[in-house]
């Protein structure tokens, strides 16, 4: 093998292992977001229950560049689906929109 191809071995190798290192640390730092929420997961999934009428099928905490740190609570209710989202700080509904897609296509992808 050519020096040349060591080298562009060598390079592949080391830009994999950054990438996964960057993902892994940006994941964990995902998820110790989650403690510095002013309410708990369990208060915003019965937030979101309420206000839709139905039950919490799945729910998320992420971040919004509008609307800053958010629960994501998916409801089902009676053949419906909505999207609610809930303030993290306040335990309020912000937003509720039905869900018209595919309900678990995106989810099934990762699993």
């Amino acid at each position: 093998m050519s020096q040349y191809g060591k080298i562009s071995i060598l390079a592949i190798a080391l830009a994999v292992v950054g990438t996964v290192t960057y993902a892994a640390s940006d994941m964990e730092n995902d998820a110790m977001a989650v403690t510095k929420a002013k309410i708990p997961l369990t208060q915003a999934i019965t937030a979101a229950e309420q206000h839709a009428n139905g039950k919490a099928a799945r729910a998320e905490y992420e971040h919004s560049k509008k609307l800053g740190w958010v629960y994501e609570v998916e409801v089902v209710s009676g053949a419906k689906v909505f999207d609610v989202k809930v303030d993290a700080d306040k335990g309020t509904v912000i937003s509720s929109t039905e869900d018209k897609g595919e309900h678990d296509s995106d989810h099934d992808k990762a699993d």
